[in-house]
């Protein structure tokens, strides 16, 4: 017998396993003193201890059972080794509205590797749409796999691909775009999606899980069904988020690409829109749509979408604190930076101690603009002087933006043109939403 046959298990329970010639999915039963358990052998992390046995009960449940000199193991059954195997349990009504599902990977399409206990991408976009049986009712589903990655893996020439894969698909005629997205940088996706893709015919849908498909606790395919229904009848074209309101699946708060924030590492209300209301609410159990904005992009499939999927990464977002080194600065000096979105204090301020620095970055050419580690409210650098100072040496205000959304628009207007003018001029503009109360197209 080898290891791979007891996957995970090594040292003093793995010898007592394969002394007792069992498998992962054997059914086994495992005396220890006095008491007796019965259940299929499950595979465990690899860099787990020496002295557990991982078992799933009949009654749905898994133990971990520690072992003593006195432990007993024998096999009941013969089983199988748990695989992740998924079927259509009835065809696809193609007469339904047409919806692409682009996979980039993410914890919606990822299931958990029992070799080393971590979540690894592992499931194609075919593979959620054989798991999710009920989008068979909802719309004919087109997928394609981007890329596997991990959110925190991607970076802004990502989200030229995202761009033009969505362009193309669009070009196919289907009804609306659902894009499978890792949570942590999500929000960076969707704004620079809002950014890079104008006059949107279709909604596009970005959506995760912050549980693993094959956990019980699984937010995957309630997410999933909800954005599929909602980018295939939304009323609007806008790049939107939709992810769990609350810890229940009642509702799915959908929010709009550039006001949008990941607020909390694991919970499934993960998402908050921040300074403005949530910009629509998908009901699951009545199957319904309640949009909360007056004012929003219109579906019009007749619509030709503008592309500018281009991005320049040279734009730091610098987090201002006690004590920072103004050398950071000189530092993006050093290295040809043309911008520099200063995330400041309350109402947008950098110590005293950071002016000589972000001075000689102006006079240098780059373009700083200042956000708010608040998360509610907006910036006034007329208010106290240290604002005022900054404001004098050129660092100029962006109001209730927040400072993911202003990093990847500065990206974004740098990847537009290079002149200075023209990249302050397009970041006062709200282009998509991004400030919270100027109508589009002010300034």
């Amino acid at each position: 017998m080898q290891e791979s046959d007891i996957e995970g298990y090594h040292g003093t329970v793995f010898e007592l396993l394969k002394k007792a010639k069992v498998s992962i999915g054997d059914l086994i039963q495992i005396n220890k003193k006095n008491e007796t358990y019965e259940g299929v052998l499950l595979p465990r992390s690899e860099y787990s201890d020496s002295k557990h046995i991982l078992m799933k009960m009949k009654s749905g449940y898994n133990i971990g059972i520690a072992i003593d000199q006195n432990t007993k193991v024998c096999l009941i059954e013969k089983g199988s080794k748990p695989k992740y195997e998924y079927s259509i349990s009835e065809p696809v009504n193609r007469k339904l509205e047409k919806v692409s599902i682009i996979s980039t990977g993410g914890t919606i399409a990822s299931r958990v590797d029992y070799r080393t206990g971590a979540v690894e991408p592992a499931l194609s976009a075919k593979d959620l749409y054989a798991a999710v049986p009920e989008l068979s009712k909802i719309a004919s589903i087109e997928t394609r796999i981007l890329y596997k990655e991990f959110s925190e893996n991607l970076e802004p020439k990502h989200w030229t691909g995202m761009s033009n894969a969505i362009k193309d698909e669009i070009k196919k005629g289907v009804e609306g775009i659902v894009i499978g997205h890792g949570t942590d940088t999500m929000a960076y996706s969707s704004a620079a999606l809002s950014f890079a893709l104008q006059n949107l015919p279709i909604p596009v849908v970005l959506v995760g899980s912050q549980r693993s498909s094959d956990r019980p606790s699984s937010d995957a395919a309630s997410n999933l069904i909800s954005a599929v229904t909602v980018a295939k009848s939304a009323p609007f074209a806008e790049i939107v988020i939709a992810m769990h309101e609350t810890k229940a699946d009642e509702f799915i708060s959908i929010h709009r690409g550039t006001r949008v924030r990941k607020c909390h590492t694991s919970g499934r209300d993960a998402f908050r829109t921040i300074n403005s209301p949530i910009f629509a609410r998908f009901d699951s159990d009545q199957k319904s749509l309640i949009i909360n904005e007056d004012d929003y992009f219109k579906r019009e499939p007749s619509k030709k979408i503008q592309v500018s999927p281009n991005f320049n990464d040279k734009v730091m977002l610098l987090k201002f604190y006690p004590g920072i080194d103004p050398k950071i600065i000189d530092w993006a000096i050093k290295k040809e930076y043309l911008g520099i979105i200063i995330e400041g204090t309350g109402l947008g301020h950098a110590g005293a101690y950071t002016h000589e620095a972000i001075k000689k970055a102006i006079d240098n050419g780059l373009l700083i603009g200042m956000t708010s580690q608040c998360i509610w409210g907006r910036i006034n650098m007329n208010v106290y002087y240290t604002g005022r100072d900054l404001s004098a040496l050129g660092v100029f205000p962006l109001d209730d933006m927040l400072s993911e959304t202003a990093l990847v628009k500065m990206m974004w207007a740098f990847g537009q043109t290079k002149n200075k003018d023209e990249v302050k001029e397009i970041m006062l503009k709200n282009v998509a939403w991004e400030f919270s109360q100027q109508p589009i197209g002010s300034s």
